[in-house]
């Protein structure tokens, strides 16, 4: 307390006057104002008035400031009066020591509401001292009408000229910057009671230019309808360059106590519209969420069944078809649906971090639409998409194969058929009946002939065999047409066999009575019968279809070709050996005169026929090095493109590991703000972004293996689907960093949490997630709360600096291991709900966000209603439209239950459990 007769004994004496810290600029007085005799009796004026205002409640008043204080009396009067509170009893003697004690008492009491008074003595207000007198005065308008006006956490003096500011800024002509000269013309007086008492003052017909009629009529229908006294003269205002400062904000001050019910009805609408749009804004999400889900889950419905359709195509042309549709879905169709899972998780978590900074229940999505549900559904989706590729490829492989089975089954059974061509007729027919002893020898010499011709054919009727049996096993389309036609060749063989066997049985029977046979005939007939059949086979191996899926593969043909080749000088001899054998019979003939009729009776095979085929070879080989040739450009062209894939994707892999690498320690390592690292990591997104680009050059390198029929790749290990599924982690986890970031960001400004309260969170946080994991266990995050200060036992925040996890433990020895158990089983409840094991760095800061700062609550909604209802239990349909906006309030109208309480009126509102509603039973 003050010790103002120390203080008024040095002031009479000389010594120094009391110290006031200057900061003090509301509490302090500035007598250098009162040399202005015009401020002088503004303030006479204005101050007699406001302690006449409060006075009067007790039945009395004052005539003249200074001369009606000195006893002390009226002035602790005064205090009791607008303090509610009692003052020590006074003195009621006459003498100066009565006053002065008196006097002494009201500073004193004054002293003890915290407010520092300089240079004011009680001998100086006993004396009549008007300065001192005004100051005084000044001072204890100051702590009792000023001091608790607070508008957005400024001071008193700023307070009560922001809120001055706020209710006039609608009207024109009105500028309120100051206690003086903006209230000079008179219309910020009539626009601060016009604005809450509409009905008492036409302003439209105010002018700027007649300050003494505004001035004059605000004071009247203060005076007469607000209770609020006149306390200055409007002459004097309008006369003065410069009206009192003081003389305006004491009378200002009862304007806004005048209004301040209005003001406190006015401020408990704003926290229920804030509360009120913050669900709408919810309600708005859920029903976003729900809508995309649907939408995202039925594509994956309508999917599925496409994928898991196997009906098999007949041709090449229908599976290749199949082919390119599914590239089209994976190019066109499904990375917009990517996106969106992407964007639909990240609207969730946004969701539940405002409910969170909100205090409202969790959003549970309905039924089958959950975030698990969705990705469950969406992996089924790329197990069907895997399954129908490899299914595919197998497809068009298998068709392939079919396709060359086919044809190598046509060309056989062409070639046999051509070959068996008129071959029963011949052994049906009954030539050796009149034929001589030497016809009948050559006849059965040329069945032999034939019979081993026939035994060198029987491997191509099993090879015909073998590939419609093998076609048969694959399904093949146009099984039936070359199941009949096997069945005909194989039937003609065993015709051919018959008839063989039976055509010896007759030559045999009559070979007793053959004799001569022309072994030059023969011997030319045995030779050139296996030759002719080796070209044959030469010709259909040089014309054979071949198939290969790599190099390696065409150069073993083409090996073996040329071994074929090498073979050919060999196989000339023989051709001309067996020539020669033809030319000693024709010079034996001629030589013996013999005059030979037809051909050599044991084999059909002429010179010329082996010289045509001979030729055929000879063409056909140099056709066959050219097939292969251009077989082996494609298969050096199919190498280029794995090459060239293989190059890219050993570059792209890499960068994406890379890339998901550095992502991870970004999301560990604190640079700069939260706005810094959203704004770096955007960047960096985007950089992500740009490299896409490469992706789909190696998605087009990629179609071209497959048009190609390439299956395989021996130059990388990475293949398409597992660049995609990383390209599709990379974009998504990048997206999701920078989702916690805006939603610490949230956290943040909803929560009121600096930046470098976050700062520490996240050091202590990095500092205990030892393997960057981006949890804590519990034992972890126990010593992360004490790390910060945080009391486990006692529920209290108290810094008392870092500890690392050695001294956590040490701690836990020297305590018994026993630092608030239930507390933290309570702590661990609500940032582990589903027993984890595991705290994530986002449930770690809404836990310390949630214990260190205010928020609305339930019952500071149902505080703001019950303001709103004037006290009652339930609240009319009409306050709600005379306070709230239109839609927030038929918002509250549709949602509110009938109160049914005892003291329920006709439309009454349940306001209570309309709060509920937001916050859930378990706030209330």
């Amino acid at each position: 307390m003050v010790d103002y007769h120390a203080s008024n004994s040095q002031a009479s004496s000389g010594g120094p006057a009391i110290y006031m810290d200057p900061r003090e600029q509301e509490n302090d007085w500035d007598r250098d104002l009162l040399l202005d005799p015009a401020w002088e009796k503004q303030q006479r004026k204005t101050f007699t008035a406001w302690c006449n205002s409060h006075l009067r409640k007790a039945g009395t008043q004052i005539e003249n400031i200074e001369e009606d204080f000195r006893d002390g009396l009226k002035l602790m009067l005064l205090l009791e009066v607008i303090s509610g509170e009692r003052l020590p009893k006074p003195e009621r003697g006459k003498m100066r020591v009565h006053k002065i004690n008196n006097v002494n008492k009201a500073l004193d009491y004054i002293a003890g509401k915290g407010v520092k008074l300089v240079s004011i003595g009680a001998e100086e207000i006993v004396d009549g001292n008007a300065k001192m007198t005004l100051g005084m005065i000044w001072t204890i308008i100051l702590r009792f009408a000023i001091q608790d006006i607070s508008v957005e956490e400024t001071s008193a003096k700023e307070g009560l000229l922001l809120w001055c500011q706020r209710k006039t800024a609608p009207y024109k002509n009105v500028n309120v910057q100051n206690f003086h000269i903006s209230w000079k013309d008179g219309l910020a007086f009539n626009a601060l009671i016009h604005r809450h008492r509409p009905e008492l003052i036409d302003y439209d017909k105010l002018r700027k230019d007649d300050p003494l009629t505004n001035l004059n009529n605000a004071f009247e229908v203060a005076e007469k309808y607000l209770d609020i006294p006149k306390m200055m003269d409007a002459e004097d205002i309008v006369g003065t360059l410069r009206p009192d400062e003081k003389a305006i904000m004491t009378y200002v001050s009862c304007f806004y106590h005048a209004f301040s019910g209005a003001q406190k009805a006015e401020t408990a609408a704003n926290r229920i519209c804030k509360v009120l749009a913050v669900n709408q804004e919810n309600e708005h999400l859920m029903e976003d969420y729900e809508k995309l889900a649907s939408d995202l889950l039925d594509w994956i419905r309508r999917t599925i069944p496409w994928l898991e359709n196997r009906a098999p195509e007949k041709t090449m042309a229908e599976m290749q078809q199949k082919l390119e549709d599914f590239r089209g879905y994976r190019r066109v169709h499904k990375p917009p649906k990517v996106q969106e899972k992407c964007q639909l998780e990240i609207n969730f978590n946004t969701l539940q971090t405002k409910l969170r900074l909100s205090n409202r229940p969790a959003f549970m999505p309905s039924e089958g639409r959950m975030v698990s549900d969705i990705n469950g559904s969406w992996h089924n989706l790329e197990g069907a998409e895997k399954g129908y590729e490899e299914w595919m490829l197998n497809e068009i492989r298998r068709l392939e194969r079919l396709d060359h089975l086919a044809e190598k089954f046509r060309q056989k059974a062409t070639i046999h058929e051509s070959w068996t061509d008129g071959k029963e007729a011949m052994l049906t027919q009954k030539d050796y009946e009149t034929a001589s002893l030497s016809e009948v020898k050559a006849l059965l010499r040329k069945h032999e002939a034939f019979e081993s011709d026939l035994a060198a054919h029987q491997d191509r009727v099993e090879q015909i065999a073998a590939i419609a049996q093998e076609l048969n096993e694959l399904d093949y389309y146009d099984s039936p047409s070359v199941n009949a036609r096997c069945q005909k060749i194989c039937e003609q063989w065993d015709a051919l066999g018959s008839l063989t066997q039976s055509r010896r049985e007759s030559l045999e029977r009559t070979e007793k009575q053959l004799e001569s046979i022309d072994e030059l005939y023969l011997e030319y007939a045995k030779r050139a019968a296996p030759f002719n059949n080796w070209m044959e086979g030469a010709m259909e191996d040089l014309q054979d279809m071949f198939i290969v899926h790599n190099i390696e593969e065409i150069q073993g043909l083409i090996t073996a070709h040329e071994q074929f080749k090498s073979t050919l000088p060999e196989a000339n001899k023989e051709r001309e050996a067996i020539q020669a054998i033809q030319a000693e019979v024709q010079k034996i003939a001629q030589y013996n005169g013999i005059k030979l009729s037809g051909g050599n009776p044991y084999t059909t095979i002429t010179p010329k026929t082996i010289d045509n085929k001979w030729d055929k070879v000879e063409q056909l080989v140099p056709q066959r090095d050219q097939a292969l040739q251009e077989e082996l450009a494609k298969q050096q062209s199919n190498d280029h493109l794995r090459r060239k894939f293989a190059t890219q994707a050993n570059i792209v892999g890499p960068w994406i590991q890379t890339k998901m690498e550095e992502i991870g320690r970004i999301s560990i390592e604190m640079n700069g703000t939260l706005e810094d690292q959203l704004v770096n990591l955007r960047e960096y997104e985007q950089s992500i972004i740009e490299y896409k680009p490469n992706i789909d050059q190696l998605e087009g390198d990629h179609q071209l293996i497959q048009e190609a029929l390439i299956f395989d790749n021996k130059y990388t290990a990475y293949t398409m689907e597992h660049l995609r599924v990383g390209w599709e982690q990379l974009l998504t986890t990048i997206a999701r960093t920078i989702n916690e970031i805006e939603n610490q960001i949230l956290t943040r400004d909803a929560k009121g949490i600096s930046q470098e309260q976050l700062h520490e969170y996240r050091t202590s946080f990095n500092h205990f997630d030892k393997d960057h994991s981006g949890g804590l266990m519990a034992e972890e995050f126990k010593a992360c709360l004490i790390s910060l200060g945080y009391d486990v036992e006692n529920n209290k925040t108290k810094r008392t600096g870092q500890m690392d996890m050695d001294n956590y433990r040490a701690l836990l020895v020297a305590t018994g291991n026993s630092l608030g158990d239930a507390e933290f089983a309570r702590i661990m409840g609500i940032v582990d709900p589903n027993n984890s094991g595991v705290v994530t760095f986002q449930a770690f800061i809404d836990f310390m966000s949630r214990e260190t700062t205010d928020t609305d609550t339930a019952d500071q909604v149902i505080a703001s209603f019950k303001i709103l209802a004037a006290d009652k239990n339930f609240i009319m349909a009409e306050e709600l439209r005379r306070e709230l906006p239109p839609d927030q309030a038929e918002y509250c109208i549709a949602r509110m239950a009938p109160y049914s309480g005892p003291d329920a009126k006709p439309g009454a509102l349940d306001y209570m459990s309309f709060s509920t509603a937001l916050y859930g039973e378990s706030d209330l």
